[in-house]
């Protein structure tokens, strides 16, 4: 684990807003050299806080109308197989191992309800999969964000 100083976090901060910036541009915008910018993402990369620079997409816009949660049962010691199978499901694009009454939480897109039926069947019939609840998302609330860096 890395120990985060106020220049890193200014870093992420900058690197969230400003997410096609280049070294040079965060370099101007945090006010330190380049070389400072480029050794700092680097040391944060290597230690694997920061894992990459894809882009943000808006689901709606991208053809994905229809979002849901998807909490799964699944089988004693068959976390394994679930993963491999969720892997093979276009539709799954995250999922969690968690505690309480359900022992997966998965996030899924469809561009249809009807596509989501198909994606929520093609789930009940994963291996090691005993029982599967859903929750259609009807809108964001608060979008993706970082935590409070300290």
């Amino acid at each position: 684990m890395l120990n985060l100083d106020d220049l890193d976090t200014t870093l992420i901060r900058l690197l969230h807003e400003h997410p096609r910036a280049g070294h040079l541009e965060l370099s101007r915008l945090a006010g330190i050299a380049r070389a400072t910018v480029t050794s700092r993402l680097r040391r944060m990369e290597q230690a694997g806080v920061i894992t990459g620079y894809g882009p943000d997409l808006d689901l709606e816009a991208a053809g994905y109308a229809v979002q849901a949660f998807v909490t799964l049962q699944i089988s004693q010691g068959r976390l394994a197989d679930v993963q491999r199978g969720l892997e093979q499901i276009a539709g799954v694009i995250e999922a969690f191992a968690t505690t309480g009454s359900s022992d997966v939480v998965a996030r899924v897109v469809a561009t249809s309800h009807r596509d989501l039926q198909q994606t929520l069947l093609l789930i009940d019939t994963t291996n090691g999969i005993s029982r599967s609840e859903s929750i259609v998302v009807l809108s964001e609330v608060i979008a993706r964000r970082l935590p409070p860096l300290t």
